[in-house]
């Protein structure tokens, strides 16, 4: 089976033999499987009323575990943000009621951040709908080789972490 990718790479091999293609093989897939996800994304998180940097935040939270809160600063790190940044999305997520701040228990300067019910369920069916995406995306590999590609990109990935 070809793609528009082994086209590619056989237009540069012509017109230049002397260089390894390898890289390009691979990484215009990955790019062009990139696009595609992003635009899954989007779609995912449009039918749920969020922004993919709402859904950043708000997954952060779920995934903290009940009671769904966390610092700033943890926040902050999950989400690979600036501080400004963060305020900003906490200030509009606040707005729409998908969360609340708390006064930090462990520190009275501080404060903590609060999945409220609302954005539970917004983050809960966008994850669902980016999951059937997903899993739409890798329907043609068998178990086994979704495993062996998760390992494959997670080694390519090891010297970014």
């Amino acid at each position: 089976m070809r793609d528009e990718v082994d086209e590619l790479v056989d237009a540069w091999a012509r017109q230049r033999a002397d260089l390894d293609l390898a890289p390009v093989a691979v990484f215009s897939r990955i790019s062009r499987l990139a696009r595609h996800l992003d635009l899954a994304r989007r779609q995912a998180f449009t039918t749920h009323g969020i922004e993919s940097w709402e859904f950043d935040v708000l997954a952060a939270l779920r995934r903290a575990g009940a009671p769904y809160e966390l610092s700033p600063g943890r926040l902050l790190r999950e989400t690979l943000v600036t501080s400004g940044t963060m305020t900003n999305r906490v200030d509009r997520l606040a707005a729409r009621g998908f969360v609340e701040r708390h006064p930090d228990p462990e520190d009275r300067r501080g404060v903590i951040v609060r999945l409220t019910a609302e954005g539970k369920t917004a983050v809960d069916g966008a994850f669902e709908a980016l999951l059937d995406a997903e899993r739409s995306f890798l329907a043609d590999l068998p178990h086994a080789e979704q495993q062996q590609l998760a390992a494959l990109l997670r080694t390519l990935l090891a010297p970014f972490s």
